[in-house]
């Protein structure tokens, strides 16, 4: 992979400006001294700020805050700001919400006592939540004394873990560590805001998801029944 590709990888994955000092630090390789890779990733840099200047691109790497990062052009600014609002809110869940969801992906079909035998606790609440956010579904009835309710993952969990199909789920200790990022993050990490000519992410749909997530986590008498 060429340098100038490398850069755009980082510049494009970095979640905040990214300095030339920590480009560099990334790319060097063991026989190039730290000025020489300075000076070649600095080449490097502007060639591509000015690819990306050509009217042939909706977006440019602007210098911020003391570092790089990618932005929509000005000219692109109200379509970009039309495009965020139509984005559907991130989803916040809870660990035991995220622990639910990660023994229903993997144990599909599989009923509420299964899963609060494996997690020790009951799960009838977060049931519901992950209900009510689309991202599990039933699936029939289990047959033995009682016919419990069996669930399993729906389309929108795939499409909000960006997989094509349960095949591609990671295993079972990336998982984890996706669920331990997660939770320490408070924020699912599925749709996040889009950063229009300024630089700066449009999450005024991410504010909605926050003021309504309190009441996510507690259980209803209802909910109880439905799960």
């Amino acid at each position: 992979m060429s340098l100038k590709a490398q850069i755009e990888a980082i510049v494009y994955a970095a979640e905040t400006p990214i300095t030339l000092e920590q480009i560099a630090t990334l790319t060097r390789a063991a026989e190039i001294p730290d000025g020489e890779e300075k000076s070649r990733v600095r080449a490097a840099l502007e060639e591509l700020i000015a690819d990306y200047a050509s009217a042939g691109h909706g977006i440019e790497i602007r210098q911020v805050a003391g570092g790089y990062r990618m932005s929509t052009k000005p000219e692109q600014h109200d379509l970009v700001r039309s495009f965020a609002k139509s984005l559907k809110p991130p989803i916040r869940l809870s660990l035991p919400a995220l622990e639910t969801l990660a023994v229903i992906a993997y144990k599909q079909p599989v009923t509420v006592p299964e899963i609060s035998e494996i997690r020790g606790v009951d799960s009838g609440g977060v049931i519901a939540t992950l209900l009510d956010r689309k991202l599990i579904t039933t699936g029939g009835r289990k047959q033995v004394i009682g016919r419990p309710i069996l669930y399993k993952t729906t389309k929108e969990f795939l499409l909000r873990f960006g997989l094509r199909d349960l095949n591609e789920l990671p295993s079972m200790e990336e998982f984890e560590k996706l669920v331990s990022e997660s939770f320490q993050s408070d924020l699912l990490p599925v749709e996040g805001g889009v950063a229009d000519a300024t630089g700066v992410p449009d999450t005024s749909h991410e504010e909605a998801a926050r003021e309504g997530s309190a009441e996510s986590e507690e259980m209803h008498p209802a909910e109880s029944e439905r799960a």
